[in-house]
């Protein structure tokens, strides 16, 4: 079994003498010498340019991730040495770092946009496209991405459930207005249709048991379903990821001063007062004085603290008893107490930082600047693309492959290669 979950797409002989690296550390490896890893010192994570200088890229952030992935891994080794499938800080390492790949320029604006343009071709979602970029497009191997190890592949897969499956009512995508409505076109989080056979491929080794309850869902909302399990890996990478945005995205708009110590005490103070958690208990009156104070050295302390409380309060949890695999049987989890602690934290970052107005007008104009992209290039894509680009249109063949490929080509943009196509394009040099 540990094989089947080492091997890889392709058979590929590599002249590598010596080379005694394990699986897991060849997949990071080929994770930080792509383009696509690269690309993610252009994508802003949150602060945005125009608004206030950012301190953090998605690339720093998935570094950061990365680090308090491998810090989770280590602490649930000594909690729980029975559990045997915790095999590799590289592998955790390899899904941290690349996490956030599939993301297009411009945040979720860019994210929504795009899935708007491919409703009628399988739409879009930044997950699905990071398994995309790792199993197929990036341009390590001829067809297969990065090459990587199917557990690898299992580990980014957030939800297991094709895209076109997860609709059951889908909005009016020819609406007549000038603007779309963006909170009717969040994307349906699952893989794309077009992707099957690598889903399917990464999922060979379970039973049937075990992947039909992995691939099932329920209703979210009027137009969608969502999935409901992961792998253990999955779950580690997710948990740093969420650590990270609501600790290290924090830290930044306090440095910034885009979030004050007045919105903090009147947005996030009083829900943690509210909760029964030992720590708050005996720190929560020097909170706000160490989270906004002068000397940067005891904000950075306090950061570092509460990064190590989340990972020490991490454990193993069972996500359903029926799974056979232990891969799937269990996840990484947050005690109930802290929990609670971040979902207070990462509420306040999105109502007072993203939800901003001054942030949302920047998504917007990011969402607006993509849908104009898509529509010149493919009003003439044998015109606009570049040459590369145009080949892949040709040998598509199919309209819904031909879509997909100019979407590969938009959502690959950093932001600032974004606003400067779109300047050529639109007003000039």
């Amino acid at each position: 079994m540990t094989e089947r979950w080492q091997s890889r797409r392709h058979q590929q002989i590599k002249n590598r003498p010596n080379d005694n690296r394990s699986p897991w550390q060849v997949d990071r490896s080929r994770i930080i010498h792509a383009a696509a890893f690269r690309r993610l010192q252009s994508k802003t994570q949150i602060m945005s340019i125009g608004v206030n200088d950012f301190y953090r890229t998605r690339l720093t952030h998935s570094l950061e991730v990365a680090q308090i992935g491998s810090g989770i891994l280590r602490h649930l080794r000594i909690r729980h040495p029975e559990y045997r499938q915790l095999v590799s800080t590289s592998l955790i390492e390899t899904l941290c770092l690349a996490h956030d790949i599939g993301h297009p320029p411009f945040g979720h604006g860019g994210e929504t946009a795009l899935n708007y343009l491919m409703a009628d071709f399988g739409g879009f979602e930044g997950n699905a496209q990071t398994l995309r970029i790792v199993a197929k497009l990036e341009p390590y191997s001829n067809g297969y991405g990065m090459n990587l190890t199917r557990r690898t592949l299992l580990g980014f897969i957030k939800y297991p459930q094709l895209i076109d499956t997860l609709w059951h009512s889908r909005p009016n995508h020819h609406d007549e207005h000038r603007f779309i409505q963006a909170h009717h076109w969040l994307p349906a989080k699952g893989l794309y249709g077009c992707d099957e056979t690598i889903f399917e491929w990464i999922l060979e080794p379970l039973s049937n048991c075990d992947r039909d309850l992995l691939t099932s869902h329920k209703p979210y909302n009027e137009y969608k379903s969502k999935t409901l399990y992961k792998s253990v890996d999955c779950s580690i990478m997710e948990l740093a990821d969420d650590i990270a945005y609501a600790v290290h995205d924090l830290e930044d708009a306090v440095a910034t001063g885009t979030l004050t110590q007045a919105q903090w005490e009147e947005h996030a103070m009083p829900k943690l007062t509210q909760l029964d958690n030992p720590w708050l208990k005996n720190n929560l009156s020097s909170l706000s004085k160490r989270l906004f104070s002068e000397d940067e050295s005891i904000r950075k302390d306090l950061i570092g603290e509460l990064v190590n409380l989340f990972i020490i309060s991490t454990n193993l949890a069972i996500q359903h008893e029926a799974f056979e695999n232990e891969l799937l049987k269990y996840v990484a989890k947050l005690d109930e107490h802290h929990e609670d602690m971040l979902s207070v934290f990462k509420t306040f970052v999105y109502e007072q930082l993203i939800r901003d107005p001054k942030m949302q007008q920047i998504e917007f104009r990011g969402q607006n600047l993509l849908i104009d992209l898509f529509q010149a290039f493919e009003s003439a894509p044998l015109r606009l693309l570049p040459k590369s680009t145009q080949l892949d249109w040709l040998k598509a063949g199919e309209e819904s492959q031909q879509y997909r490929i100019l979407c590969d080509y938009l959502s690959g943009m950093t932001d600032e290669y974004a606003m400067k196509t779109h300047q050529r394009l639109f007003n000039g040099a």
